[in-house]
């Protein structure tokens, strides 16, 4: 069409021309003193393809140098960044915003439709004040609670790091901490995140951070209203000595009439009910994680009812009667058998729990009973010679008998074994380091020295005794 930069003089009242960009934080950087350049007409919009100024500058140190991509009126249509295209106000994609918002804007792709549609929103934005956003942004309603869970609510200037050095991937950078380009290891170039496109991003389809962001609100944990109607309570845990009744009732009463406020100071909790089914759920949708008293965060969850309590206080299925059946695992093997009566002996091992008639027979009675009267004595332990017990191996060994006399043998028998030699002496006390000798014995040798001391040496000075 005639918007494009070689077009003849009358077609350029459509370009634009600003004084300043429109940025997001993130994208202006965190440096105070900032320096831009600014050329008019300098390049053409990636989106309705007019030319329009372009600003470029450094965010900050270490950083890449940026630039803006589309023009303000694309930029004002989506509320958007001219160089991130995330949102303004938010810090999300377009995609994520226009979801939560449910926001439909179908924009014209084809040239003629693309810049009729500009010109129509040009229009729209001169006969505001222009700070509101264009288009079915700015009609949308209040913001939900899924973008309030997934904005960004801090700058992210990691990602003005510059790009990786394609040479120092193939090893042959050689400026080695004066390049400005990074020395990392680039990321999988089959992840999604690796393929981003600045339309896609713009129009809001096949957009992989917004899938990648929906992916994360899909597993967030939501508060579901009960099945019982006539629930109309709420739980308010983690409260301190410093939230009061009235603080919760300030927060409360402006979703519905309350009936009552409990508060549990030992349990550090609180019971909100409301006189309606319809202020609870609000209540509970406009509180759950949100809830922020005093600088606590409170956690709010629905009550349960009296039934619910009662069942759940300390009663088993067991305690009733009622067993609990499960369906049987298919390829499992079967329940083992029971094991065997203690009726069987063969399987009774230890002889437990029997009874008088499976004792077993004792001498002097019948079997199964226990014979009357004194026990039986018991015979004698046998004797060694000379009317002694056996000196060694107790009655359990067999006794010594004398060996056999010859035939035509008279006289008196061998005399019974003895041990070869006098019998060993008794150990002799100890006088010091040496043994005593037992009593009519000379010691041999020289006799033992008694201990000297030095301080009863006669010649020593201090003694008492003078030198003749």
């Amino acid at each position: 069409m005639a918007t494009a930069k070689g077009a003849n003089t009358y077609n350029r009242q459509n370009w634009e021309e600003s004084e300043f960009p429109i940025l997001c934080q993130t994208c202006l950087g965190d440096n105070p003193y900032i320096r831009m350049t600014k050329e008019k007409y300098g390049r053409e919009c990636k989106i309705c393809q007019r030319p329009f100024t372009i600003f470029r500058w450094c965010p900050g140190a270490r950083m890449r140098f940026k630039k803006t991509e589309v023009c303000q009126t694309c930029s004002k249509l989506k509320n958007v960044c001219q160089t991130c295209l995330l949102d303004l106000e938010y810090g999300l994609p377009i995609q994520v915003r226009d979801n939560a918002l449910s926001i439909k804007d179908d924009m014209p792709k084809s040239d003629v439709n693309k810049e009729y549609y500009t010109q129509a929103i040009d229009r729209e934005i001169a006969n505001t004040e222009g700070h509101n956003p264009a288009g079915s942004v700015g009609k949308a309603q209040a913001p939900s609670d899924l973008l309030l869970k997934l904005a960004r609510t801090s700058p992210y200037y990691k990602r003005n790091r510059p790009h990786i050095c394609s040479f120092w991937v193939k090893g042959e950078c050689k400026r080695g901490e004066e390049c400005p380009y990074r020395h990392e290891k680039p990321t999988d170039p089959e992840d999604p995140l690796a393929d981003q496109n600045i339309k896609d991003r713009f129009y809001g389809v096949n957009d992989p951070v917004a899938d990648k962001l929906m992916r994360r609100a899909n597993t967030m944990p939501k508060l579901e209203p009960p099945e019982d109607r006539t629930i109309t309570t709420l739980y308010v845990g983690g409260l301190a000595d410093k939230v009061s009744e009235e603080d919760l009732k300030n927060h409360f009463y402006q979703f519905g009439e309350i009936r009552s406020i409990n508060v549990v100071q030992k349990q550090q909790c609180a019971f909100v009910t409301f006189t309606s089914r319809s202020s609870t759920e609000m209540a509970a949708e406009g509180s759950f994680q949100k809830l922020i008293i005093k600088g606590r965060r409170l956690n709010v969850k629905w009550g349960k009812s009296q039934a619910q309590q009662g069942s759940g206080s300390g009663k088993k299925d067991g305690d009733n009667g009622d067993e609990t059946k499960y369906e049987p695992v298919p390829g499992l093997p079967g329940a083992l058998p029971p094991p065997p009566g203690v009726d069987n002996p063969d399987t009774n091992f230890f002889n437990l729990n029997q009874g008088p008639g499976n004792l077993p027979p004792l001498p002097g009675g019948p079997p199964g009973m226990l014979p009357r009267g004194p026990p039986p004595r018991l015979p004698p332990p046998p004797m060694h010679m000379g009317g002694r017990p056996p000196p060694h191996g107790g009655f359990g060994m067999r006794p010594m008998m004398p060996p056999p006399m010859p035939p035509g043998f008279r006289g008196m028998p061998p005399p019974m074994h003895r041990m070869r030699g006098p019998p060993p002496p008794p150990i002799p006390p100890f006088h010091g380091n040496r043994p005593l000798p037992p009593p009519g014995i000379r010691p041999r040798g020289p006799p033992p020295q008694a201990v000297h001391y030095p301080s009863q040496d006669p010649q020593r000075m201090g003694t008492g005794k003078s030198d003749s």
